[in-house]
Order: structure tokens, then C-alpha cells, then sequence
């Protein structure tokens, strides 16, 4: 549920942690922990966080954003996977995604896609849809990017959520540029 300022007192009451504090208390954790199913616990809990836009400036302010991606980097599948998670999951904000994209999260993101693990493929293709725009497209949109995607599109016996969320994609990226000439609506 997303919340506001108001509702936040509201839950938290007099004596309640800050959401910035406590924010900054999970990425503490996090960072002192050298506990494998702690570090996964503490990601999971900061990427719910990520969906809330009330949450969105306090991440970029605690560099939570740096965090995922540093653990999209991790040999741990399940760090990788909440990582993206927490990726995919504030992305849709423009601010945050372009912190994502300034820290050099495409690449990261796209190496996602070949994942063994089937919620680490949904929330990368879920994050590249709302990452690709007019900067980002040359290095989205690669052939074997675009390779990968259609056959998650095509995949649709298998896998409907692939299949879904690649198609939304390629209708997003791919398709519509193809029907009616560039975003610009220049023509090519």
C-alpha cells in the first residue's frame, strides 16, 4: 500500500522509527552483516520498500539504489534476485531510474535476463521496460538483447509471465516504432 507523510505518523506514533531511520538501519544491517540469509533478508525487505514512491527519495538519499545494484553483481542468485527486484520495483520513477542508468544498471540488468532463476527474469524484464526510453534505447535494444526478449514473447505455452512481460515490452520498444516510424514521429 502506498503511503503519504501523514499516514506515515500516523503508523509510526510518538515513539516510531523515522522511515529514513529505518531505511538507514537495514542498509547498516546490511552492511555489517556477514551473514549470507541476512544479507538476503535485508535486500528482500529494502526492495518491497522500493515499490512505494513515499520511500523513493530516501532511497536515493541512503544510496539504496547502488545497493541492489551491487547485488545484481553477487555469485548468491538470491541476492541477485531481490537486487533486481529492488531495481525493477522503483524504476518506474524517472529520478531513480536515472540513478540506475548513471551507475551503469543496463548492462546489469540485461545480464539478468539469462538467469536460472525465474522471478530474476521477470523483475529484468519488467525494469528494462520502464528503463528503455529515448537515452537508454541504443543500449537496450541491442540485437541480442532483442534476441532474448522475443523468445521470452514467444515462450508463451511455457512461461505466460515471460511471455507477458517481453511482449509488453517489444509492443512498447519495438513494435510501435516499427508501425508508426520513431518515437520522434519522424519516420526512419
Amino acid at each position: 500500500m502506498f503511503t503519504n507523510a501523514q499516514r506515515q505518523v500516523e503508523r509510526t506514533g510518538r515513539g516510531g522509527t523515522p522511515r529514513d531511520q529505518y531505511l538507514q538501519d537495514l542498509v547498516t544491517q546490511f552492511q555489517d552483516s556477514t551473514d549470507e540469509e541476512s544479507k538476503e533478508r535485508i535486500v528482500a525487505n529494502l526492495s518491497n520498500f522500493a515499490y512505494d514512491p513515499y520511500n523513493y527519495a530516501f532511497m536515493r538519499q541512503l544510496n539504496i539504489l547502488e545497493l541492489f545494484l551491487d547485488c545484481i553483481t553477487e555469485s548468491n542468485e538470491r541476492l541477485v534476485e531481490f537486487g533486481v527486484g529492488g531495481i525493477c520495483n522503483s524504476c518506474v520513477d524517472p529520478a531513480n531510474a536515472s540513478v540506475i542508468t548513471q551507475c551503469g544498471g543496463i548492462p546489469l540488468v540485461v545480464q539478468c535476463l539469462s538467469s536460472p532463476v525465474r522471478n530474476t527474469v521477470i523483475y529484468a524484464l519488467g525494469a528494462l521496460y520502464y528503463l528503455c526510453n529515448p537515452s537508454t534505447k541504443k543500449e537496450i535494444l541491442k540485437p541480442d538483447v532483442l534476441r532474448m526478449i522475443r523468445d521470452y514473447s514467444a515462450a508463451g505455452a511455457v512461461n505466460s509471465s515471460f511471455s507477458n512481460l517481453a511482449t509488453a515490452f517489444l509492443d512498447k520498444h519495438v513494435n510501435s516504432r516499427l508501425q508508426f516510424g520513431t518515437a520522434d514521429g519522424k519516420g526512419f
